[in-house]
């Protein structure tokens, strides 16, 4: 069942008795506190806003996460690392970072693009608020050729995008992301399986055992 969300930014209906693809509201808006809401739920918002005038909100009921230490970092890409042919950044960039998302390999052109104004507004109130977070990724002149943004909540991270516009520089970002939340305990949730993803350690996990690493944010923080 699809429901209709209300101009309460803090309801939103059980996941359980979404559709079986995951989508489960229609409507609402994009303010911090909705998303914020829906981020601590496993919700996210998607949707082609070409085609669709109200926005579109998903949980899938199996996860595709990854777990840090899990990351799977193949020989190529040690090799690349300990080359320094990349060095990585946390926050420097965002707004650049956001906007090769948005056009990288033309994607704002293609139907179903969904990272348009609305959203990266949006995303930008959060990164101003502390939760949105980028990673950039530059070469050895200082120009930046990849990196990632997504929101984070506590100890997990929730991927929303990443470009890259030199070999492998999406992946350096995802690692650099890795290797700062080893430690934390937390998982990196990927929304969606591409083959990119799979092959760095990606994983599939029901939707309770999701649940149970964002509730364990909110038992610590309520500490």
């Amino acid at each position: 069942m699809v429901y209709r969300l209300t101009d309460d930014p803090n309801l939103f209906p059980d996941p359980h008795y979404g559709e079986p693809d995951g989508l489960i509201a229609v409507g609402g808006d994009l303010r911090p506190e909705r998303l914020l809401t829906a981020y601590c739920n496993g919700i996210f918002p998607w949707y082609g806003y070409k085609e669709r005038e109200h926005i579109l909100w998903w949980c899938p009921m199996n996860r595709f996460v990854i777990f840090p230490k899990e990351i799977h970092v193949s020989h190529s890409m040690r090799q690349l690392i300990h080359k320094s042919t990349f060095h990585a950044t946390i926050n420097q960039a965002f707004a650049e970072v956001i906007h090769q998302c948005s056009i990288n390999k033309e994607r704002n052109k293609e139907q179903g693009a969904w990272l348009g104004k609305d959203m990266i507004e949006a995303y930008t109130q959060l990164h101003k608020m502390g939760f949105a977070v980028s990673i950039e990724v530059w070469n050895q002149e200082n120009h930046l050729v990849g990196g990632l943004y997504g929101i984070n909540i506590g100890r997990n991270f929730f991927g929303e995008s990443m470009f890259s516009n030199a070999p492998s520089a999406s992946k350096f970002a995802l690692i650099h992301l890795s290797q700062l939340m080893e430690k934390t305990g937390g998982i990196i949730d990927c929304q969606f399986e591409t083959p990119h993803l799979l092959a760095m350690g990606g994983r599939y996990i029901p939707y309770d055992e999701y649940m149970k690493y964002l509730r364990a944010d909110e038992e610590v923080t309520s500490q």
